[in-house]
């Protein structure tokens, strides 16, 4: 469920606000507020409010950075927003080169760097020891910090995404670059918190030590996160769907009449939910049994499953050695329940849904998925809440 409200928009680019962003408001207002109190109480309190405001301005030309450098590669950027540790742009798929995806890592830093550049030199024309030229300094000072600590060599800070270009560049694997810049993340984000934990222990200062566990927290949260969603990429693609496939279906005689069909299998206690019909050796396709239901009875007797065959073009397939993401995206884009598998030689080798998939991954990654929720997934066709299997597939294709 979403929480954060829009606020507006910038180059077509959604604007996001997290409410968890006016308690980092608050914080940075009261800093600057205190500061800025030989000016005056009233005078300070203002420009401490502005700078908290234009240091957030900052943050968002910093993510507009990323994010115009990924629209430039035709990539399509779903929003930007606000929140309490800054701003994060969230762009859809990944770069395809190595090149690309430092091209969209290092904007985001350049834009702080330049913003550094121009602010200190206004403040260098200002007034010495005015209120402008101390506001105009600290805002400078903030973006030279912003660029310096993004370029931590860790996901998801943009150092992490220079790093993954860069293992990316030196190994033509991009699941292993990310996988090794995520961990990079997470030791960096342990050490935060560690470090948060030794601040408060050994100075007693609270809130410093409790920032940097939040910090920390937010670093392995995000950096778990990315590894998380590269196996479940990296599996997608390696997958193919004669691992994931059921055979939960007949093969029936196509010269045998509907009434034939229907004694003998759909007033079964159990019938099959999938019936192929075959004859002369051949497959000659899906039988539709909503199809059956349209035919007079009375002809029942005469007709054959010839009548209400769907010939096998007709119906969606794919074949044994088509990856999963493949699958998926076509479970998805057409809407359906399931597909039908065929062999090299054309033949019916079984069906895919989506629960088939996910029992599949569950088995690949070890991932905590009860039976119960896999039957669930395979009745209802949608995956669990949190599981964006749709999203992740689409991405890993691209």
């Amino acid at each position: 469920m979403q929480t954060s409200w829009r606020i507006g928009s910038l180059f077509g680019i959604p604007l996001l606000l997290d409410p968890l962003w006016f308690v980092i408001l608050a914080v940075v207002t009261l800093n600057f507020g205190l500061a800025y109190q030989p000016w005056g109480v009233a005078l300070g309190w203002s420009a401490g409010i502005v700078t908290a405001l234009l240091l957030f301005g900052s943050v968002l030309l910093h993510e507009l950075g990323h994010s115009l450098a990924a629209r430039a590669q035709g990539i399509n950027v779903k929003s930007i927003t606000l929140f309490l540790f800054g701003g994060i742009a969230a762009i859809e798929e990944e770069s395809k080169t190595p090149g690309q995806a430092f091209q969209v890592a290092i904007a985001g830093p350049t834009v702080s760097v330049t913003l550094f550049v121009l602010l200190t030199a206004i403040a260098y024309i200002l007034p010495t020891g005015s209120l402008s030229s101390a506001l105009i300094g600290d805002l400078a000072k903030i973006n030279l910090v912003l660029a310096l600590f993004n370029l931590i060599p860790g996901l998801p800070l943009d150092g992490g995404q220079v790093l993954k270009a860069a293992v990316w560049k030196v190994t033509g694997n991009r699941f292993q670059a990310v996988r090794t810049a995520a961990s990079a993340g997470q030791i960096l984000g342990w050490s935060a918190i560690a470090l948060g934990f030794a601040i408060d222990l050994l100075t007693g200062e609270l809130v410093s030590g409790l920032w940097f566990v939040l910090l920390g927290w937010f670093g392995v949260r995000n950096a778990t996160a990315y590894k998380n969603v590269t196996s479940l990429q990296e599996a997608l693609l390696t997958l193919k769907v004669s691992d994931a496939m059921n055979k939960d279906f007949r093969v029936v005689d196509a010269d045998s009449t509907l009434r034939q069909f229907a004694d003998l299998f759909l007033l079964e206690s159990k019938p099959t939910q999938v019936y192929f019909a075959a004859s002369d050796g051949r497959y000659r396709g899906m039988v539709s049994v909503d199809d059956l239901r349209l035919i007079e009875r009375s002809q029942w007797e005469t007709q054959t499953l010839h009548s209400i065959v769907r010939p096998l073009t007709e119906i969606p397939t794919v074949t044994e050695t088509t990856s999963l993401a493949d699958v998926i995206n076509q479970l998805e884009n057409q809407h359906l329940q399931q597909i039908t598998v065929l062999s090299p030689a054309g033949a019916v080798a079984g069906l895919v849904d989506k629960g088939d998939i996910l029992r599949t991954l569950a088995q690949k990654l070890k991932l905590r998925i009860t039976d119960a929720e896999i039957k669930r997934v395979k009745e209802e066709g949608t995956y669990p809440p949190g599981l964006q299997l749709g999203a992740i597939a689409k991405a890993a294709s691209k």
